[in-house]
């Protein structure tokens, strides 16, 4: 387990030293957000029915845009071919970079998202149940991706590609996580929808790592 966490620490120091991609990341869920009441219109009774979802989509967008860094500058400098031949498992080493893909990615979308929501004017009751929604769902995002970016590993439009294969993917999140947030904004229950986005996660982290590090290992022969 040693191997693991030393895994994690060295993605997020990479990724915290680099800064410009994290940065990216945010920048664009924030522009994305801010963006979408200009092409919806102003009403307030509009974006509060829609707020919640608004965000959602922002994060889906966000967390396919940094896929690229879960796999490919290890994949060019031959980092993924020494993880292969070390004594930790490829599982864990494709889950640790999930974990540090989540800490780079999903745990900043998932701070920032109540102070977007506010600017949408969403439900002030939904924004606690979307920011635990994110917290619960957004792991599942970096788990599906690295399964979409192993599997890309390689092509000549890797992002293009792995965005084409993970949208499908990420719908029951935002499903679960928005129908969550507009159920706290009604008033009705949100366990049934925080559940099935949790149920999600659990099979994402248990199917994710094996299929990515297969798809990893096809990569590198």
């Amino acid at each position: 387990m040693s191997g693991l966490w030393v895994l994690v620490r060295r993605d997020v120091v990479l990724a915290v030293r680099q800064g410009g991609e994290i940065g990216l990341v945010v920048g664009f869920f924030i522009l994305a957000v801010v963006l979408f009441p200009f092409g919806v219109g102003p009403e307030p009774e509009m974006l509060r029915r829609i707020g919640s979802g608004i965000v959602w989509v922002a994060a889906l967008l966000a967390a396919v845009s940094s896929l690229d860094r879960l796999f490919a500058a290890d994949y060019a400098d031959g980092g993924l071919d020494l993880l292969a031949l070390s004594p930790l498992p490829l599982e864990l080493a494709v889950l640790a970079k999930c974990a540090a893909h989540w800490l780079t990615t999903g745990l900043p979308l998932t701070v920032i998202a109540p102070f977007l929501a506010l600017i949408v004017d969403a439900d002030p009751a939904a924004i606690p149940v979307l920011v635990l929604g994110l917290l619960i769902g957004t792991p599942a995002l970096s788990l599906i991706g690295a399964v979409a970016a192993a599997l890309t590993l390689g092509a000549r439009r890797p992002g293009v590609l792995a965005a084409l294969l993970v949208l499908p993917l990420y719908l029951p999140p935002l499903i679960f996580g928005a129908g969550a947030a507009e159920a706290a904004a009604t008033g009705g229950g949100v366990r049934a929808e925080l559940l099935l986005l949790g149920a999600f996660s659990l099979i994402a982290l248990v199917v994710a790592p094996v299929a990515a590090a297969a798809a990893v290992r096809e990569a590198l022969e």
